[in-house]
């Protein structure tokens, strides 16, 4: 195939002489504008994404194994999700991530592209722009910290939650609290549990849109460059292969994907993320196909927040290829993945060499531990709960409703003392979904009412139309749709309405009638939009629902390579 990048580089007059001079003011010499496949490096450093602060090193990595491999390195910037630091939520830009990196690709000289991703919702966005192209493309994730470290002990992210219950009822000093959150990021990488970041470094290396190996190698080792380098080498091969995305991103590897998350523990985030990657690509995917697919597979992998170990003991355990060898009788082993090979050859060695973190699927830490798609008349068009994170006595229950109408009211309420909550209470959260918030805040967890925690409670029903931190735990369901603040059913629930949750049965049901459901539809108002203009307006007006994958409606699809118009 011809490259692209002749486009620009290979021009002969005027047009050719503008490009490769203006080039030339770099250092470029004569030479790179030869024919060589020119690369991308899509980074997303920045300071204010403390999990990616390292990318500027990983990219010089990347760039010596283009550079080998003889083709032309051109590192480029797109916006960067922080999920610590960004109000009101990183997923909010996710979609205009996807468009940064999207219109990057497609505008600029480029024949393949390696994607540097870490934090959250950078990993979905670049994945998702790159696929509305469709080159050669190969991701290098920033891999995961160290293991925190705290009065001898283990921590990670997933700590953060039990250190907040204890600190609000006095279990824990505001020194010791101090202590913990020195001891809790020890080095350069995203968290160290399988969070959302690294069930999205698992997610593309089940799809195959990396080396194997990406998903676990820790920030900080040195085979993380390594990774880096060879796949500078690898996306050369990729491009002269002329292997796109379409070409890895079957049907098959999406249900592979599917399978590796339940097997790993992965986060609920992960659903609307492939959703959305679907459908960019073109391959047809449901969250019912989530939630078929990861029914009855086995936990292999013993990671907090659904186990005890980290991301750090997955790796010298032998990592996502020592998992997906555990699990290889549920797999699409003929696909083809980024390494040129397939999924077979990349696992036929790959074994656990520690049974206490990778188990066997005959003998897993939990037998059925997918995530479970819910259905019900709260929940038309469903929602999500990860068993594996949840407590067992509270997968069938029936409860009175304790109703917050908004972020602000919860944080208002939730330590009242004449709120009237027990441990039987059902704490259901409303307008934090897509369009509510906007942008589908990680609040869904809500922390427990102070009065429930000092009688020793620490896990309660919990519902909102918003979403989970993947580092986050207990039977919270999520991703409820419609959501509350386009009126699905959520919105007209009240406090004593009785909730049956059944998560065996795959239902979640509100239990009133039908004349008080629609004597509350009559009187019930949409809250009022306050966006009036610019990007949070565009949001409101073009999101589709979680079940759908939370993506602009006109961005479903791709538009390819071609540039259609010549700027000179």
């Amino acid at each position: 195939m011809p490259l692209r990048s002749r486009e620009w580089f290979g021009k002969k007059g005027k047009d050719g002489f503008i490009y490769r001079a203006w080039m030339k003011n770099q250092g470029f010499p004569e030479d790179v504008f030869d024919g060589r496949p020119v690369i991308g490096i899509c980074n997303t450093w920045s300071e204010l994404t403390p999990c990616n602060a390292h990318f500027r090193d990983l990219a010089e990595s990347v760039k010596r194994g283009v550079l080998e491999a003889g083709g032309f390195p051109l590192e480029f910037p797109v916006m960067s999700l922080g999920e610590t630091l960004i109000k009101p939520t990183a997923m909010l830009y996710r979609n205009l991530v996807s468009m940064d990196v999207e219109e990057s690709i497609r505008a600029n000289p480029m024949d393949g592209v390696v994607l540097l991703c870490g934090c959250d919702k950078t990993t979905p966005a670049l994945v998702m722009g790159a696929c509305s192209v469709d080159l050669p493309t190969i991701v290098v994730s920033g891999g995961a910290m160290l293991t925190g470290k705290f009065r001898g002990k283990d921590i990670g992210t997933t700590d953060v939650w039990r250190f907040s219950q204890e600190y609000r009822t006095g279990q824990l000093s505001e020194e010791a609290f101090n202590l913990a959150e020195a001891g809790m990021c020890r080095s350069n990488g995203h968290c160290a549990v399988m969070g959302t970041a690294s069930s999205m470094a698992c997610m593309v290396e089940a799809l195959g849109l990396s080396l194997s190996g990406n998903a676990a190698i820790p920030a900080a080792d040195a085979n993380r460059k390594r990774l880096a380098q060879l796949s500078g080498r690898r996306i050369v091969a990729m491009v002269n292969e002329n292997q796109r995305l379409s070409a890895i991103l079957t049907r098959e590897s999406f249900e592979n994907a599917i399978r590796v998350n339940a097997a790993i523990g992965g986060s609920t985030n992960f659903a609307i993320h492939l959703l959305a990657i679907a459908a960019r690509i073109g391959v047809p995917l449901t969250l019912d196909d989530i939630g078929r697919l990861s029914a009855d597979m086995p936990l292999v992998a013993n990671l907090q927040p659904a186990g005890q170990y980290f991301m750090e003991d997955l790796y010298y355990a032998g990592g996502l290829p020592a998992v997906m060898a555990a699990i290889k009788q549920r797999l699409h082993l003929s696909v083809v993945t980024a390494t040129g090979k397939t999924l077979a050859q990349n696992i036929a060695t790959a074994t656990s060499y520690n049974p206490a973190v990778i188990s066997g699927a005959d003998a897993p830490f939990q037998f059925s531990a997918g995530m479970v798609v819910l259905k019900g008349n709260l929940c038309e068009n469903g929602a999500v709960i990860k068993p594996s994170a949840a407590s067992a006595h509270l997968l069938q229950h029936e409860g009175p409703a304790i109703v917050f109408e908004n972020i602000e009211d919860y944080k208002n309420r939730i330590d009242e003392d004449a709120l009237p909550v027990d441990k039987n209470s059902v704490l259901v959260l409303k307008n934090v979904g897509p369009v509510g918030y906007p942008g589908m805040p990680e609040v869904g967890n809500m922390g427990l009412p102070k009065k429930i925690l000092e009688q020793g409670i620490t896990d309660m029903v919990r519902i909102s139309d918003g979403r989970m931190s993947g580092t986050g735990f207990g039977t919270v369901v999520l991703h409820v749709s419609p959501e509350a603040a386009i009126g699905g059913n959520l919105a007209l629930v009240r406090d004593g309405d009785r909730i049956k949750l059944d998560v065996k049965a795959g239902t979640l049901e509100w239990l009133v009638t039908d004349a008080v459901l629609q004597e509350r539809r009559r009187n019930w108002q949409a809250p009022v939009n306050p966006f009036e203009r610019g990007y949070a307006k565009l949001y409101t007006q073009r999101v589709e629902q979680a079940h759908l994958g939370a993506d602009f409606d006109f961005l479903k699809g791709k538009s390819g390579s071609e540039v259609l118009r010549d700027s000179h």
